[in-house]
């Protein structure tokens, strides 16, 4: 029994402990339960500590790094949805101020890598802050993520109708063109994708598809109404020519129409549309005889220009003339 506890001294004299410095503990030589404990200590230690940072990694779950990144080098998506109208105004240029102010956007943009040009990006959402900083000459705060096409298109959808939601015509060339592009399949697919309502999006989409004359015949694009959309798509469909004749001579007028005058004269038009400041129209006759009637509005003068008429026959026009004023 002796010569086995003597062993078993002898084999522990040969373990040495290295001293491990930690508060409140001895530094001096440990025996082999010594460090076991100690070893004990720091896994237990360990693993308090990973826990704890897993619980603070959580609080950040699903978050971006952030940088500083020159204006310059952020170029507009090919998605890009902001009219320059909205460039401009009482509220981008409070934007503008507060970014200003504050020496950056505190609410970071989003952007993605640009394969083809390293170190240069392309806008996911944050136009209108990208625009401030570039006009500002600063750094502006972005979130730094690599997405497809459709993830892009659906993130800067959702970010503007969360934040500062686009206009009705915006809205409608833009789904335009995801369509056009072959983004998504189908209208019903884009739909789901944004999340919006089918017939929503008939309407955005009508209004995208208006003839130019007749966007051109408002003062902005930006002021045209999803619920126009219906009226002038039906009014176009029963007389385009005439329509769009009303669209011009609205446009040629120097009179400055609001929104809802401007709808109203091209589907009432008698009596709601300006005549133009000026006018000119050709005439020409049965035998080949031109003519040239000038009218001005502001003067509320006309001329009468004759070439080839054969001067027996300007009673007749007297005649004209006067049975036209007395009608």
């Amino acid at each position: 029994m002796a010569l086995k506890d003597k062993a078993a001294r002898v084999d522990l004299s040969h373990i040495n402990a290295t001293p491990v410095n930690r508060p409140g503990v001895s530094t001096q030589s440990k025996t082999a339960i010594g460090m076991h404990a100690d070893a004990l200590f720091r896994d237990e230690k360990i693993t308090a500590e990973n826990e704890s940072l897993k619980v603070r990694l959580a609080e950040f779950d699903g978050a971006f790094a952030t940088k500083n990144i020159d204006p310059n080098k952020i170029q507009a998506s090919k998605w890009a949805n902001r009219h320059e109208a909205s460039f401009i105004g009482a509220d981008f240029q409070s934007l503008k101020d507060e970014i200003e102010s504050s020496g950056g956007n505190v609410q970071p943009i989003k952007v993605r890598p640009l394969i083809s040009a390293p170190g240069n990006y392309e806008l996911v959402f944050g136009h209108r802050r990208h625009r401030a900083c570039l006009e500002l000459d600063l750094n502006v705060l972005a979130i730094v993520e690599d997405l497809g096409d459709a993830e892009l298109f659906c993130e800067m959808d959702r970010e503007n109708r969360e934040r500062s939601a686009l206009r009705p015509w915006e809205t409608g060339t833009t789904y335009a063109r995801a369509l056009d592009e072959g983004l998504f399949s189908s209208a019903r697919k884009l739909a789901e994708a944004v999340s919006i309502d089918l017939s929503q999006l008939g309407k955005a989409l009508a209004l995208a598809r208006l003839p130019v004359e007749i966007v051109a015949a408002f003062s902005s694009p930006l002021d045209l109404q999803y619920r126009w959309a219906t009226l002038l798509t039906q009014a176009l469909q029963k007389d385009p020519d005439l329509i769009l004749q009303r669209a011009k001579t609205i446009k040629a007028s120097a009179e400055k129409l609001s929104a809802s005058q401007v709808l109203s004269c091209l589907l009432e038009g008698s009596g709601t549309v300006p005549p133009p400041s000026s006018k000119s129209v050709l005439i020409k006759g049965k035998a080949g005889e031109t003519g040239q009637i000038k009218l001005d509005a502001k003067r509320r003068t006309a001329s009468i220009s004759l070439k080839n008429f054969d001067p027996n026959r300007f009673q007749e026009f007297e005649k004209a003339i006067k049975a036209l004023l007395q009608i």
